[in-house]
């Protein structure tokens, strides 16, 4: 690979509310930190288990404080879903995949099989998605003795694991980091809706510095992606496989805020040539002139802190997949396959080191720092990918299998991880996706050519 100018149109400690929860570094520990299963011994595994479980558990508690018990039953959107809802949903999937199977079993609440399933249909009927705000009762205080109640009969099960309970206490931990994101999103669209809306941290932005930007050249070829080793990854992750790439460039930056004001005001939004005609389409029907989160006249925003002014240097984040696609049309260029961006990523971050730029998960996207690439941890990016199966994918059995392989259709790739995400899911082979139109996740974009 080679790389040049890339011309276009015009380590920190963790701070607040989780560092009672956590006694490792943010930056290079998750909340689990994935393990070789086939070196390690039974009470090795054990232990990780449960540490696993508990920090997890107590980052979720961490992340809704802030929160009202008003903040926490309201539903914004609905694609979105209450605090509560998130609390229990992770407490109903420990409960169902695991304490369930155990004989002595006694359900907490049996109404709970349907108010917090959330699409596993060999499990049942469920409460609506976008009725999910309509749930005033149970109460926060019942769930969070739920929550008491699970983590008690788990805390003794993991004294003790099978290798498929270990399996799915590691599926389960994993499926709740994903809730925390998900919490996260939720909450600062809940929030924004309001009248006059406030922030839910009270942490001080980060100014973000110029990045290094140039176009990175690769020759292509055969190649492989995909997730392989022992260490924990999604079924959606798998199998590595080959395939041909043509040569191509991606770009060392992310686009930022101003770079995206630009488009704005060359009429990005009012010319229909740069767009998608179902992008188009979705553009016109909700009357969007700006990314989600922007005000009036493109100078402020709406972040987990609150409404402040646009840093022009800060990647743009919260676009949908048209608008990302329509960007890098204007800008005479493309979105990268996922392909192309993970053997980028794989090479680059192999060269700068893996640099997240926040100070918890609660921050917001700040640009990498002079030098380095931002591909993990600071923003997820559309890519141009269809989200479909690799070749050889089976999902499993049972309602376990209904985790990813049903909705491989009509949603596309975002790659890298966010500000929001649990470090342990910021991998190079990890496969998120949303609808084209969604814009409420963290997500911005990264150009090729």
């Amino acid at each position: 690979m080679s790389d040049g100018p890339l011309q276009r149109k015009k380590k920190p400690q963790i701070t607040g509310m989780l560092q009672p929860f956590l006694s490792v570094d943010w930056t290079t520990m998750s909340a689990t930190t994935p393990i070789h299963d086939n070196v390690l011994t039974h009470d090795a595994v054990q232990t990780h288990d449960t540490v696993d479980y508990e920090r997890t558990r107590a980052i979720t508690i961490a992340l809704a404080a802030p929160l009202s018990p008003e903040d926490q039953v309201a539903q914004s959107m609905p694609d979105a879903s209450p605090t509560k809802w998130h609390l229990a949903h992770t407490t109903w999937f420990f409960e169902t995949f695991l304490l369930a199977e155990l004989p002595d079993h006694r359900p907490f609440d049996e109404t709970f099989t349907y108010l917090f399933n959330s699409y596993y249909n060999a499990i049942g009927e469920r409460q609506p998605r976008a009725e999910r705000g309509l749930l005033t009762r149970p109460s926060l205080s019942t769930i969070h003795d739920y929550r008491s109640h699970v983590d008690a009969r788990m805390v003794a099960l993991l004294e003790d694991p099978s290798p498929e309970q270990h399996s799915l206490v590691e599926l389960g931990v994993h499926h709740e980091q994903q809730h925390q994101e998900l919490l996260l999103m939720d909450a600062q669209h809940l929030l924004s809706r309001h009248p006059f809306p406030s922030a839910y941290t009270t942490e001080k932005t980060e100014a973000s510095s110029h990045q290094d930007q140039r176009w990175v050249a690769f020759d292509g070829g055969i190649v492989e992606v995909g997730h392989e080793g022992t260490l924990f990854s999604f079924d959606n992750e798998s199998p590595r496989h080959r395939l041909l790439l043509e040569p191509f460039e991606i770009s060392t930056a992310l686009v930022t805020c101003g770079e995206f004001a630009d488009f704005i005001a060359d009429g990005g939004y009012r010319t229909p040539d740069w767009w998608l005609s179902d992008g188009w389409a979705a553009q016109i029907s909700h009357g969007r002139e700006r990314p989600l989160y922007w005000g009036e006249g493109n100078e402020t925003l709406f972040d987990l802190h609150g409404q402040h002014e646009i840093d022009p240097l800060q990647p743009v984040s919260h676009l949908s997949f048209f608008e990302a696609d329509a960007y890098a049309r204007w800008a005479d260029a493309r979105l990268p396959t996922e392909a192309e961006w993970e053997i980028a990523a794989g090479h680059l971050v192999a060269e700068n080191g893996e640099v997240r730029h926040r100070s918890g998960p609660t921050h917001h996207p700040v640009a990498p720092a002079l030098g380095t690439t931002g591909f993990l941890g600071t923003l997820w990016e559309w890519t141009a990918s269809p989200y479909v199966a690799y070749p050889g994918f089976h999902a499993a059995p049972g309602a376990v299998g209904e985790y990813n392989g049903k909705f491989m259709n009509n949603q596309y790739v975002l790659r890298g991880g966010s500000h929001m995400t649990s470090p342990s899911h910021t991998r190079l082979t990890y496969r998120n996706f949303f609808p084209p139109h969604t814009g409420w996740q963290a997500s911005g974009l990264r150009l090729a050519r």
